[in-house]
């Protein structure tokens, strides 16, 4: 298979695990006994969270370097 065929399938894999995980967590909130409000104030805990997750990625793809969670031979201290 091609090089992109590949790359096109990790993709949807980690797409797929993203929403999978998106998911659980948003149901696990949801149904946790807590009050309304500290279900509330935890959602917009994670979501802030994940926008600031997402916006790094973009920033680090953009500039071409590693993704997150992996380091570089500089950062390594190599």
């Amino acid at each position: 298979m091609s090089e992109q065929h590949d790359k096109n399938v990790m993709l949807y894999f980690l797409a797929g695990v993203g929403l999978g995980a998106l998911v659980g967590a948003a149901a696990g909130l949801l149904l946790a006994p807590k009050s309304g409000a500290e279900t509330r104030e935890d959602l917009a805990h994670k979501f802030d969270e994940l926008k600031h997750k997402v916006t790094e990625w973009a920033k680090h793809r953009k500039e071409g370097k590693v993704a997150i969670g992996s380091a570089s031979s500089d950062e390594a201290g190599a």
